[in-house]
């Protein structure tokens, strides 16, 4: 069986699939299109940063895995390969302790003005006054994000002696406190840390989560790395603030595309690196050898834990895989999106004989930012990462709900957990939710635009909120709202035709006195 690797990538991987009987073809030098014309009869493929596109995927027939030696895949065409039958991978954590060194060695390169230093003073001069620098040990150091980088970075600050501010959204305090960072608000990070870094995903959830208001926040001095992803960090409120005369550093290893080209960073950045987070020798072979592994693990024992291309079961309705992503969101919104410490799910009918392969579904639609099309063993664990315990559960006997879900999420508020529970079926192929917390039989659409209002039941409040819409130029297109005879509240869930901004959200929630207010559109 014959595997390309035609990529830059530690000979360790070669060597390991040589020796377990694989035809190993490694060629860097050679484009790509060129390897893969050359050797037709590939069934695997190892690459970096070059692209697997479907012209490459076409030209090897007998193609069944494609990995990508390092965390991101954005560079294969996993869509595509998944209609050819061809499992993609990636190799996460590999890389995880080469990108805690960068920002460690970003930090020291920035205080001791080394690499300012080293032009200078080849050019002749001698500017030690003028590069006079700062030390690293005892400072307050910020960290967004305490996963397998955020963790180790956390580590290798102790030798520092640094006090280390930690925020994961996802992370219970205790085992913050643990890995050995003080569970701190983002807030408070921006405005006390002297060095904050990010490590988040990318993506709509974290896009220009640093902002013009947390920059401002910043103490003069204070520094801010970005070695996560483009996008992050809103690099004109930065410039604006540097403007104005903020003397704030900013240093960023992550750009729009990795290639030669003036990047946006350019003219704010005070250290700009060319994404070499990775870029070492151990991680290159780490990832080489996790790369060799997981095919040799593939075509002997049909492993596919590390598939980010899952393909559904055939008689697994593709409707039912999005109801629990939709309700997870719900669910997710519906607890007032705090850190979540459980998940647990009931399967009714049918679905019971699928649950493991709802787990993805189910980790993107409650998880912020989670990574998609996940296999189910390798969202299990993404669920682990985050703190999160996950179970799927038996459903009562006396319990019958056709084909039917249940989400319960347990999240943490000041100490205390509190569960947020919905149901859902699909009706006609369309997901729809029928219970939130206590009202049920709802049946409502969850594509689309929706507002969800829980209220003290009165006279006229569908009136209010019916004029407040029309008000902003936004039409109801259907409502559903019962009433639950204990408590004596109303729910509201209303569908518009188009996303009620989080502004008018408020705006309506002070003039109902609501109990609860959100609007998403799915």
């Amino acid at each position: 069986m014959k595997i390309l690797i035609p990529t830059k990538l530690d000979k360790a991987a070669a060597a390991t699939l040589t020796a377990a009987g694989y035809d190993v073809v490694q060629d860097d030098a050679c484009p790509i299109d060129e390897l893969v014309a050359a050797h037709p009869d590939a069934a695997g493929v190892i690459v970096r940063s070059e692209k697997v596109t479907q012209d490459i995927i076409d030209a090897l027939p007998g193609l069944k895995c494609v990995i990508r030696a390092g965390a991101g895949y954005d560079n294969i065409d996993y869509v595509y390969a998944r209609t050819k039958e061809i499992d993609v991978m990636n190799t996460p954590g590999a890389n995880s302790n080469a990108v805690a060194e960068e920002v460690i060695a970003m930090i020291l390169a920035t205080y001791r003005y080394v690499v300012d230093a080293d032009k200078t003073t080849r050019a002749g001069e001698w500017n030690k006054k003028k590069y006079m620098g700062q030390e690293l040990t005892h400072k307050t150091v910020g960290i967004l994000g305490l996963g397998n980088i955020g963790r180790l970075l956390v580590k290798r600050l102790q030798g520092f002696e640094c006090k280390v501010l930690g925020y994961d959204h996802f992370l219970s305090k205790q085992r913050a406190l643990n890995i050995g960072a003080t569970p701190t608000e983002i807030d408070e990070i921006f405005s006390t840390a002297d060095i904050i870094s990010l490590h988040v995903p990318g993506g709509p959830a974290t896009r220009n989560l640093v902002n013009a208001e947390l920059i401002n926040k910043m103490k003069d001095g204070a520094m801010l790395i970005n070695c996560s992803r483009y996008g992050v960090v809103d690099e004109d409120a930065i410039r604006a603030a540097k403007a104005a005369g903020k003397k704030i550093l900013y240093c960023t290893d992550v750009h729009p595309k990795d290639a030669a080209a003036m990047q946006p960073s350019a003219d704010v950045a005070d250290l700009l690196l060319p994404h070499l987070g990775a870029n070492t020798k151990e991680a290159n072979k780490n990832a080489a050898m996790q790369a060799a592994k997981q095919m040799i693990n593939y075509f002997v024992s049909g492993d596919t834990s590390c598939v980010i291309n899952a393909e559904r079961p055939a008689d697994l309705h593709p409707a039912h895989l999005q109801l629990a992503s939709m309700l997870g969101k719900l669910c997710y919104q519906t607890g007032g999106c705090k850190p979540i410490r459980r998940v647990e799910c009931t399967f009714y009918n049918n679905l019971r004989a699928f649950r493991k392969w709802f787990t993805p579904w189910i980790l993107q639609g409650t998880v912020p930012g989670a990574e998609h099309g996940l296999m189910p063993a390798a969202a299990e664990t993404s669920f682990r990462e985050h703190g999160i315990v996950y179970k799927a559960r038996e459903p009562k006997d006396d319990k019958q709900y056709d084909d039917a879900l249940t989400i319960d999420i347990y999240m943490e508020v000041d100490g205390q957990q509190i569960r947020s529970s919905v149901r859902g079926t699909v009706v006609d192929n369309t997901p729809v939710v029928s219970r939130i917390a206590e009202f049920d039989h709802l049946y409502a659409s969850l594509a689309g635009n929706t507002l969800v209002l829980r209220y003290a039941d009165r006279p006229g409040v569908i009136a209010t909120i019916g004029q407040s819409l029309s008000q902003a130029g936004i039409n109801i297109e259907n409502i559903i709202a019962p009433r639950h005879l204990e408590s004596g509240d109303s729910l509201a869930v209303i569908k518009t035709n188009m996303l009620v901004s989080d502004e008018q959200v408020q705006s309506i929630a002070r003039e109902i006195s609501a109990k609860l207010a959100f609007a998403l559109s799915m």
